[in-house]
């Protein structure tokens, strides 16, 4: 999978409706991921993207607890509390699933075996500086878990998250302030109002939704040029 995108493509823009949903952002990722991909998807909002993945398309979900082949999430009589992805949520098993010790997956995380994750964030640089385990504010509880691994593991690394905090304030920053997870390591940043490419040259709009890309630019006070 590639996430490089030329300075001169242009911007798709979403003018006929409002931002994404959490659901609807889960299909737009979904429906990037390449046949085939090993993928693992992050604590949070990335495991919805399992809900949205075809079954004909081959992906093979990987979560850190163990677990190979994971099916979307367990509703209803398909709840077993023994069967978790690494948020502890109930999951379903897809035909040839399997299971391993904690140790085995992070050696498949870390050995470079996983082609796809997508993981929250605080905050992600226009860099592909991540951000996404620690605020920095003194009450709030560390929780790196596996991230670090998947940052400089897996092949490519992309980036679910709202693009504007509750108070206004834009996720996609010119340098991140809060503690990092890993080294321009994130390919692509999928938000509800935007999609972003992470480049050489910086981060460059890919698709908007319910604001032009001149606007949207604007809000992010120029770090992002209002064309691809």
């Amino acid at each position: 999978m590639s996430t490089s995108t030329p300075a001169t493509t242009a911007v798709v823009e979403h003018l006929d409706r409002g931002p994404l949903s959490l659901d609807e952002l889960a299909a737009v990722i979904a429906r990037d991921i390449p046949e085939g991909s090993y993928v693992n998807l992050g604590i949070g909002q990335p495991t919805r993207i399992a809900d949205h993945l075809p079954a004909d398309r081959g992906v093979v979900l990987h979560t850190e607890n163990g677990m190979l082949n994971m099916g979307p999430a367990a509703v209803g009589d398909e709840i077993d509390p023994d069967l978790t992805n690494a948020g502890k949520v109930p999951v379903t098993e897809l035909p040839g699933a399997a299971y391993f010790h904690h140790a085995d997956s992070f050696a498949m995380m870390r050995g470079g075996h996983l082609d796809v994750c997508v993981l929250g964030a605080f905050q992600v640089s226009v860099d592909g500086d991540l951000a996404n385990w620690h605020t920095g504010r003194p009450d709030d509880i560390p929780a790196v878990g596996g991230a670090m691994d998947l940052a400089i593991g897996a092949k490519e690394v992309l980036v679910m998250m709202t693009l504007f905090t509750k108070t206004g304030a834009p996720k996609l920053v010119p340098s991140c302030t809060y503690p990092l997870t890993g080294l321009r390591c994130v390919g692509r940043v999928y938000t509800d109002h935007a999609t972003f490419d992470i480049t050489p040259d910086g981060a460059r709009l890919r698709e908007t939704w319910g604001s032009t890309a001149a606007d949207l630019a604007a809000r992010l006070d120029g770090i992002v040029p209002p064309h691809g």
